[in-house]
């Protein structure tokens, strides 16, 4: 939501800025800018828009439009108006704007992108997770948990911790897989996020980008004549005008119009400087979340409604009666389950769901690593196989060391597995989210009681 306000936010800015700078002219010519920020905005909102292209063509229409500008005593049919436009890149015309802006908006667009489409990968997986069904083992080993103290006549006896633990790591055990790839996921997203404070942010690209932009409007006209002259001699040299047109000098058609603008006169767009408040907020959120999966057991079995608590070694259930929990406990992941004395694993069958989720996540890790670089993994350049540059790719070694080893996968989309999904919360048994409510019931009826 913040990113599409600054978008509008930012043509906003443009089109004020426009209109009382370079007026009608402005007004007749505002497609080409307002097409400039509808295709930022279906890149950003997810479109198959390549950025280094979409921004080779709006500089070359702006071109021709300003070539028409700057020679008003000619008729430009539309064959030779594009070949002006193929002079965009030798003649420079617009100075050094076009490239410095590029590389701006790629690499912070492309890092804008990703980061967002992290954090819905990185919500989507919980989300799926949580659904995926407890197997009969886990359900006997809670209830055995959490009721035999009954039947023994030790009602008031809460589990041992460690007891516990080995329960929960048992009942969590393909969960707990997910860890190693979560953590490298979000040290990719923590890694994009300073590149967002840093070098690639959005904001700073986005809010000067009228002054940007009018600044290579005023070096076109500084260039025109040298520019109308190279044209002339490449393309052919053009009809004249009509007479009624042809008769307005060039100053009085674009000099006393387009003049300089004084960057104090811009407008404040709405978003201000959060940016840095938010992806702070979100950091630190990140950073919290990086153990989940593997410090799960130990979150559900240290509260204190759940267990004796780990300084009660003696006066807790320990599965059979009042005493200390001597089995060790066990380690993370599936693998380390085989000798788990509380839950019947079998380690040969990992969960294909969460194994999807993973895959899900090493995708999405390999994008994120890309996008710290400034590349666009969507868009890898084929056309010119010897510069190696893709999409985006906006950096030299000293601005975006590479620090990663691309792997151009493309990630898939969100809800590209719902039927998955969908069939996996319609299996015999219940969710990971609902055994953790059930857990959670059980554990205040004992209180109750």
């Amino acid at each position: 939501e913040f990113f599409r306000e600054l978008l509008e936010n930012a043509e906003r800015s443009l089109n004020d800025m426009f209109v009382r700078t370079y007026g009608m002219l402005y007004m007749q010519n505002s497609e080409v800018f307002q097409d400039l920020f509808t295709e930022l905005k279906r890149y950003y909102t997810g479109g198959n828009v390549n950025l280094e292209e979409m921004l080779n063509d709006f500089w070359a229409r702006l071109l021709e439009r300003m070539f028409q500008l700057i020679n008003p005593q000619y008729h430009f049919s539309e064959d030779y108006l594009e070949c002006v436009s193929k002079y965009t890149d030798q003649l420079k015309p617009f100075g050094d704007v076009p490239r410095k802006l590029k590389v701006q908006v790629t690499r912070a667009f492309i890092a804008a992108r990703t980061f967002v489409q992290g954090l819905t990968v990185g919500r989507e997986v919980a989300n799926r997770v949580s659904k995926v069904s407890p197997t009969p083992g886990c359900i006997r080993a809670l209830m055995k948990m959490l009721y035999c103290p009954y039947c023994r006549g030790l009602p008031t006896v809460k589990p041992c911790n460690n007891y516990c633990l080995n329960v929960m790591k048992g009942c969590l055990a393909n969960q707990a897989d997910l860890d190693t790839e979560w953590s490298l996921f979000i040290d990719a997203m923590l890694l994009v996020a300073e590149r967002l404070e840093g070098p690639f942010n959005i904001e700073s690209v986005m809010d000067p980008i009228d002054v940007k932009i009018s600044e290579a409007i005023m070096n076109m006209q500084e260039n025109s004549m040298q520019v109308s002259a190279k044209v002339f001699q490449g393309c052919g040299q053009p009809k004249p005008a009509p007479a009624l047109r042809s008769s307005r000098s060039v100053p009085e058609n674009f000099n006393t119009r387009f003049r300089p603008y004084n960057p104090e006169e811009r407008p404040t767009t709405a978003a201000g400087t959060s940016l840095d408040r938010l992806v702070t907020d979100i950091k630190e959120k990140l950073k919290l979340s990086k153990k989940f999966w593997s410090t799960l057991p130990y979150t559900i079995c240290k509260d204190e409604r759940v267990t004796a608590g780990p300084s009660v070694e003696e006066d807790c259930w320990n599965g059979h009666t009042k005493a200390r929990y001597l089995p060790e406990i066990m380690n993370d992941g599936l693998t380390n389950q085989i000798n788990n004395p509380e839950v019947d694993v079998d380690i040969t069958r990992p969960d294909t769901f969460i194994r999807q989720q993973i895959m899900a996540l090493r995708v999405m890790t390999n994008k994120l690593k890309n996008a710290y670089n400034g590349n666009d993994v969507n868009f890898q350049d084929t056309s010119d196989e010897t510069s190696g540059s893709g999409s985006g790719s906006g950096c030299t070694d000293d601005i975006c060391p590479t620090e990663f080893d691309f792997v151009t996968t493309e990630a898939p989309p969100v809800d590209s597995d719902r039927r998955e999904v969908e069939a996996a919360a319609t299996q015999p048994g219940c969710s990971l989210q609902t055994l953790l409510i059930i857990f959670l019931s059980l554990v205040l009826q004992r209180q109750w009681r």
